[in-house]
Parts: structure tokens; sequence; C-alpha cells
């Protein structure tokens, strides 16, 4: 992840936190990115690490969705195909996927997402 996508996601996760403090230990980052070394990766990849898994997860579910699954880019970033593959693969499943360009996105998909307790 470059170094404004995670500016922005610092920012998110720190909002989360301060606004739903009974919620906070359930958003997690999934820290799939970095360069590492080829045994690094190897141990990871075997350990169950999947590329293109969304760099934000809320284990918590809300109206008819399982869990919140969030893909942090820029203005101008782009989701790769594996990206965009586990993303039909979570959607199938019953999780919701979102895409957050900026911290402002994250606080209305996140507040969308959890307005939706007790729909069907």
């Amino acid at each position: 992840m470059n170094h404004i996508e995670s500016r922005i996601q610092v920012a998110c996760v720190r909002w989360f936190r301060y606004q739903f403090p009974q919620l906070a230990k359930l958003l997690i980052a999934i820290p799939n990115g970095g360069a590492r070394r080829k045994i690094e990766g190897a141990i990871m990849k075997a350990e169950g690490v999947l590329a293109g898994v969304s760099d934000l997860f809320l284990f918590f579910p809300s109206g008819k969705h399982h869990g919140l699954a969030i893909e942090m880019k820029t203005k101008v970033g782009r989701q790769q195909d594996t990206q965009k593959a586990w993303q039909r693969e979570v959607e199938w499943a019953g999780y919701k996927y979102v895409l957050c360009r900026s911290l402002e996105q994250f606080q209305e998909e996140v507040r969308d997402y959890l307005s939706e307790k007790g729909e069907n």
C-alpha cells in the first residue's frame, strides 16, 4: 500500500475506534502488502495469506450481511484483478464489500453499513 493509502487508512481506523469503541477490536487490518523476502512470502502464503483480500475487515453483522470488507484506494487507485475476484467471492458469501478513497467516504460507508442493522 502506498503512503497516501496508508495515511487514509490510519485516519479511518482512528475515527472508527473513537466513534465506535464497542466495535473497536472488530475492525482489523489485513497486512497483505509490502515487500518481503521470498521465504517470508512463501511461509505467509502457506499460512493462508491470499492475494486480493481487502485492507480492512469489520467482523460485525449488519442487515443481511455477515461483515464488511473495505478496500482502501487513492482517488486514482484501481483494483487489481485479484481484488476484484476476492470481492466477487465475499459478496457471493454474504459479506458487503466497499471501496473507499477518503476518510469521508469511509465514514459514510461505515454509517450506512451499521444502519442496516435489523433490515432483512
